[in-house]
Formats: C-alpha cells, structure tokens, sequence
C-alpha cells in the first residue's frame, strides 16, 4: 500500500517535470542566471576601470566572476566588493584637489617670519615679537612689503634717492651770465630792428 502511494507521487512528479512548460522555465531560468552571471562580470569590469588606473586589472576582476560559474558568482560579488579600492580614480581626484585648495588657502595667510604666529596684512610690526612686517610709501603712504624695490601703487623707487628723481640742474655760470648779457641786449636789438624797418619821411617841395 505505502509503495503505491509513493510510486504515485513519484509519477506526479516525473510528469509535472518532464512538462514542456515546465522544461521551457527551467531553461528560461538558466539562461536568466548566465545573462545575470555574465552582466556581473561586465560590471566587475567596468567597476575597476574607475577605481584603478592599472589596465590589467578590470580584466582580473571580470576572470575572477567567470571563473565562480553562473552557481556561485554570488560569492564572487561579495569577495570582489570586499577587495576591490574603496575610492574611485575622480573621488580621489576631487579628494586631492581639495586638500590642495586647503594647502593653498592656509599658505595665503601671512604669519611672522620670527614667531610664525598668524598676522594681519595691515599689521606693520608683529605684536608678539615686535618684527618689523611692512613699511610705510614715503610718497602715497601705502604698505609695501620690506623686500619691494618699488612701491606698486605709485612707482616710488626705494632705490634711488628723492634728489635723483625730482631735482632740476642748476645752470653753469658761464651760461648764467650770457643769458643774461643776451637779456640785456634784447630791447636795443628790437629798438634797432624798428627803426631800420620805420619809412622814411617824404621830401619837402621847394617854392
């Protein structure tokens, strides 16, 4: 009795099996899992390519799927995700230039070449060592740095003294005394230069 039933419930199953509909799901299942398996290896592939710059290793990453086979590719997913660089090449690019900008901007605040003490860009001397940081413009009263050979506001030369760029030569003695000898001799010149040039009287008529 109990081997009827069983050999009855084998038969069931051998023929919901052997089914067409059922052989044509088990193969759409199958092909399903390979397409999956192979997709995974192609997002492996192109996962290592942003993560790495080495050209070898995309093409490991993808063998390593394969080779779980479309039964335990799962377990390859896992493995990969766990080994595989944290960071990808433009996260570490972004990463890099942004701990540059921070460089940069800590280097533009200006501190005191003694004490190494943040100062302001207006400060002259450094209130806590007293090191002199900037100078005062002689002619535009600007700041100018203690190394500026010129002032950039107004082009004051630092180098050259004020005598150099604003005095006039004074005459020599001899050209002094013939201007004015010249000056002198200028009205009887122009006196002269009238009279040669006035026309002459007409003649009296005789009776």
């Amino acid at each position: 009795m109990n081997g009827d039933i069983f050999k009855q419930i084998q038969d069931t199953i051998g023929s919901f099996f052997s089914s067409p509909i059922v052989q044509l799901s088990f193969k759409a299942i199958a092909i399903y899992i390979a397409v999956i398996w192979l997709v995974t290896a192609f997002w492996a592939f192109r996962d290592m390519q942003l993560r790495t710059a080495n050209p070898v290793a995309p093409y490991l990453a993808a063998a390593f799927i394969i080779a779980f086979t479309p039964v335990f590719f799962i377990f390859a997913v896992l493995i990969y995700k766990i080994v595989r660089p944290q960071e990808r090449i433009g996260e570490a690019y972004e990463r890099g230039l942004a701990e540059q900008a921070l460089l940069a901007e800590i280097e533009a605040v200006e501190h005191c070449a003694t004490c190494s003490r943040k100062v302001h860009e207006d400060w002259i001397i450094c209130p806590t060592c007293r090191t002199r940081l900037k100078r005062v413009c002689p002619n535009c009263s600007k700041l100018v740095g203690l190394d500026w050979s010129l002032c950039a506001w107004c082009g004051r030369d630092f180098e050259r003294p004020v005598a150099a760029l604003g005095a006039v030569p004074a005459p020599a003695p001899e050209m002094a005394a013939e201007r004015v000898s010249a000056a002198s001799r200028a009205p009887k010149q122009i006196a002269a230069a009238r009279t040669s040039t006035a026309p002459a009287a007409p003649p009296t008529p005789r009776t």
